[in-house]
């Protein structure tokens, strides 16, 4: 049951995002899916409640796990990468042809019908801010990065860049060049974050040295 109830979310994914929410009917859900009208309202109480398990499956943008308590601000820009391509792998399957722009107008659906999801994402939002601004709080006090910066309002201008990996994707269309994108905007982010002249950093295994 619970591989049929998967089954529905995948085909009705496949049509919510590449029309509107308003053009998708039930009749169109049960032709894709080859069940029932009856058969999709035994898993599903409406086109709403399913719409919803496909945004919660599809959407999700789940939140990093806990950084290292040591990790350097350099290493935590590459879990973060790694978080992002793990995020568009199971966003953006090859198997489903998902245009990025048809992707951008069910995110702007699921604000539309399903508005607990924004609040979801502003959670989300909040978790992963707060881990930021330790990672930057530690980044600081070994050296790595400029001790005068507004550690909230940097915090905040990091996941932004995250975020705007939907705009790399609107511009290379492919995920991997999308990150490749993201990858040179956190690494410029990082220069003007990283210690002054006279000071060099050294890495290892995603650790940080600095000497003077």
């Amino acid at each position: 049951m619970e591989d049929t109830r998967e089954f529905i979310i995948d085909e009705a994914y496949k049509l919510f995002v590449n029309n509107s929410y308003e053009a998708v009917s039930i009749s169109d859900i049960s032709k894709a899916t080859g069940f029932t009208k009856g058969a999709l309202y035994h898993h599903f109480t409406g086109k709403e409640d399913l719409f919803k398990a496909v945004i919660d499956k599809y959407l999700s943008f789940g939140e990093q796990p806990e950084p290292d308590c040591d990790i350097s601000l350099a290493g935590f820009i590459e879990t973060s990468i790694g978080h992002a391509r793990s995020i568009l792998g199971s966003i953006i399957d090859k198997r489903h042809q998902v245009e990025p722009i048809n992707l951008l107008s069910l995110v702007i659906d699921s604000k539309r019908h399903y508005p607990e999801s924004v609040t979801k994402k502003i959670e989300i939002f909040n978790s992963e801010t707060e881990k930021i601004k330790k990672v930057l709080e530690r980044a600081v006090s070994t050296g790595e990065i400029r001790g005068d910066i507004d550690i909230s309002l940097t915090a905040y201008n990091y996941f932004s860049l995250l975020f705007g990996i939907s705009n790399n994707l609107l511009q290379n269309v492919y995920p991997e060049s999308a990150l490749e994108m993201l990858r040179a905007q956190l690494h410029e982010f990082y220069k003007l974050l990283k210690v002054r002249s006279g000071e060099t950093v050294q890495y290892q295994n995603n650790r940080i040295k600095t000497t003077r």
